[in-house]
């Protein structure tokens, strides 16, 4: 790793750590935050704020090893995109949807989340820091339809309210809904 990028990886501290990916060859960036999974009280938690059925397509914008999207599948019937611009997690979560036998409702997709298109969402699940969630936050509000749920684990989105808060397992859980476009 260049020193420029270390660098550049202080900024993002937190609860994660420390920020930063290996140099890669291909035109993807490394990623924003470091791999922490989402504890399963936590996935549950989100899901159950959001009212996921299996009506749904919920995508987990930096999926990991794709256990949100999983259990969205597993237990609700829902359908699952998941995004992350590892391919370790890539590759991990392909192969957790497999063994999990929802590989024919969750699929996983490598790529940057802020490129991504998210249209086809009726939830989105997060586990960022809140300055990513700042800086998502005018795509959620462009790409997605009004009354798409949003949901985070443990961070916030700035001004914008939560329409619904919870606590589980030591950590916070917040809930948002996209509004109506102004006409």
């Amino acid at each position: 790793m260049h020193r420029r990028d270390f660098l550049a990886g202080l900024g993002a501290l937190g609860a994660y750590g420390l920020v930063g990916a290996a140099e890669r060859a291909d035109p993807l960036r490394g990623p924003d935050v470091i791999f922490v999974p989402t504890p399963d009280e936590v996935v549950d938690m989100m899901l159950k704020m959001a009212g996921v059925t299996r009506n749904d397509t919920v995508y987990d914008l930096g999926c990991g090893d794709g256990r949100i999207v999983i259990t969205a599948a597993q237990k609700y019937g829902a359908r699952g995109v998941g995004i992350d611009i590892d391919p370790e997690r890539i590759a991990e979560a392909t192969e957790n949807a497999r063994r999990g036998g929802v590989a024919d409702r969750v699929k996983i997709i490598r790529g940057d989340l802020f490129e991504a298109d998210i249209s086809g969402a009726t939830v989105v699940t997060l586990y960022l820091l809140t300055d990513l969630n700042l800086k998502l936050r005018p795509k959620l509000l462009r790409d997605l339809k009004p009354g798409t749920r949003v949901v985070s684990h443990a961070f916030s989105m700035g001004d914008w309210k939560p329409e619904r808060t919870a606590e589980v397992a030591g950590t916070t859980v917040h809930l948002w809904r996209i509004p109506a476009r102004k006409r």
